[in-house]
């Protein structure tokens, strides 16, 4: 029999080995089975603060039992475009169920990927295919791994305990707010690909899907082509998964072209703003904040007709370098698993609406293009990012140097006024935000605070539309799948809509 205590406090001082002692007294015998279930900060009371456990135990030896998936004994031919967390979980999902895919990625293996954009980083030369937007793992390889997610479905447990099966730290199966790190997310993505190609699986990276044959409405064969040496393969498909991943421009204009039905979205657009990461965590712990992770923090402002929230926040990380296109300027937050670099970083980001950029399929995704290459001219056509103060962007005045907060974006700066990149309802939304959002986080309005632009890719412009078979309401046998796709938004919904996705895929050929 298990036990279970709930509302379990720890003083900050205390190490966990205490809740072992806890277990061990409540059940006055010895403790043979002990888990953390569940594990978050509670810094209401800055003179108090305590970490709050759910723990599980028994005087019984306990393991935990792994599902056993049905297998196909015909398995169709799977192709999954894209290799971030919705196309991989896919993969991982198929494979347990005897379907061994074809995995086609545009950028490159994770190692090699790592080395093309630390090249880009320092010299500005940009591989389009191969980036923090694209490669081996998607563009959350490059963005901490946070896992924390606003839904509920129930596929996210499935996904957090596949991340640990293939080598995450354990404690994202119970912390409140789980992140694996940038820098551990590398070894997963290997391990993942080697459970994918032991079972069968293959990977084709460099490689762009860019058409397909179809006849009667279904999908036949998909068209690629190798981006390093020109070869084009027609690969024969029974189902095709779209895991496109939200910057996949070329290929959603492909399949608007080719008839396959999509919807434009509304999205967010914004900047990055730093911090000294110690700063804030003293405005959310108090005195005591050393004893503790770096802190992280997620704010709303509704002091403007449009609402301004923070989004990807990076403790003790850095801004990074994020375009995928010749001649436009992105940004992007990363942290490493230890989350101790000198600065905390966050998006920034104002709701935009069709109004602002029109009604059109690609009229959104045309309109996050033109900022971004605007912030490419303010660097005087480089990859260096516009750059401005909080509090002369405040006052309209142009930076001329920074005082406490350096920036940590790697690829130059160069200071230029914000508001002739952004729209003029984005630069007076987040005037309005920053000091409202002060009254919550006190320094976050700092004079000092630094905003780097632009951060244009919150979220895909546009929706492939499926039904509740999760295939292509227009072109059978194709699975529009993940945050590219419009059907989630992070690796953890992402990664679980692969999962569903794949699941549907087993029931379709379950009978045949």
């Amino acid at each position: 029999m298990i036990s279970r205590l709930d509302n379990v406090k720890l003083n900050i001082s205390e190490g966990e080995d205490k809740l072992l002692k806890i277990a061990r007294k409540k059940l006055g015998k010895e403790v043979k089975f002990f888990k953390i279930l569940k594990k978050s900060l509670d810094a209401r009371n800055k003179n108090n603060i305590n970490w709050i456990y759910s723990i599980a135990f028994s005087s019984e030896n306990i393991t935990d039992q792994h599902a056993d998936f049905e297998k196909l004994k015909k398995p169709p031919r799977v192709v999954i475009i894209g290799s971030g967390p919705a196309g991989l979980m896919c993969a991982v999902r198929l494979i347990e169920h005897g379907i061994a895919p074809i995995i086609v990625e545009r950028g490159e293996c994770v190692d090699e990927r790592a080395k093309t954009c630390e090249s880009f980083f320092k010299s500005g030369a940009l591989n389009t295919n191969s980036n923090v937007q694209f490669g081996e793992g998607g563009a959350g390889t490059f963005s901490d791994g946070k896992l924390n997610t606003q839904t509920h479905d129930g596929l996210n447990r499935d996904v957090l305990e596949i991340f640990t099966r293939f080598g995450a730290p354990k404690e994202i199966l119970y912390l409140n707010k789980p992140h694996i790190g940038s820098d551990k997310l590398i070894e997963i993505l290997k391990n993942i690909r080697n459970f994918i190609t032991d079972n069968g699986g293959k990977y084709l990276f460099n490689t762009v899907f860019y058409g397909f044959k179809r006849q009667h409405g279904k999908i036949l064969s998909v068209n690629l082509k190798n981006c390093k040496f020109g070869e084009e393969i027609e690969l024969a498909a029974d189902c095709v998964v779209a895991a496109l991943g939200h910057s996949s421009r070329d290929t959603f204009e492909m399949l608007g072209e080719s008839g396959v039905k999509m919807e434009p979205r509304d999205f967010a657009i914004g900047v990055r703003i730093e911090h000294i990461a110690e700063e804030i965590s003293f405005a959310q712990y108090g005195k005591d904040y050393r004893l503790l992770p770096a802190a992280d923090y997620k704010l709303v402002s509704h002091a403007h007709e449009r609402t301004v929230f923070t989004f990807c926040m990076c403790p003790g990380g850095v801004v990074i370098p994020a375009a995928s296109e010749d001649g436009g300027v992105v940004v992007n937050g990363m942290s490493r698993y230890a989350r101790d670099e000198i600065n905390s970083n966050s998006a920034l980001m104002v709701q935009m609406k069709s109004c602002d950029f029109g009604g059109g399929l690609f009229d959104g995704m045309n309109f996050q293009r033109q900022i971004e290459r605007q912030a490419f001219e303010a660097g005087g056509r480089t990859y260096k990012a516009p750059v401005q103060l909080y509090g002369d962007f405040a006052a309209n005045k142009i930076s001329s140097c920074f005082k406490s907060v350096r920036p940590t974006y790697s690829g130059g700066i160069t200071f230029a006024p914000l508001d002739k990149i952004l729209p003029k309802i984005t630069v007076d939304a987040l005037k309005a935000a920053i000091p409202d959002m002060d009254k919550r986080l006190r320094g976050f309005a700092s004079p000092d605070a630094v905003l780097t632009g632009v951060e244009t890719r919150f979220s895909s412009p546009v929706r492939i539309l499926r039904d509740e078979n999760c295939e292509s309401v227009s072109l059978k046998d194709l699975y529009p799948c993940g945050e590219g796709s419009g059907y989630s938004g992070g690796i953890t919904s992402s990664a679980a809509d692969g999962l569903k996705v794949a699941e549907k895929i087993f029931e379709k050929y379950k009978n045949h």
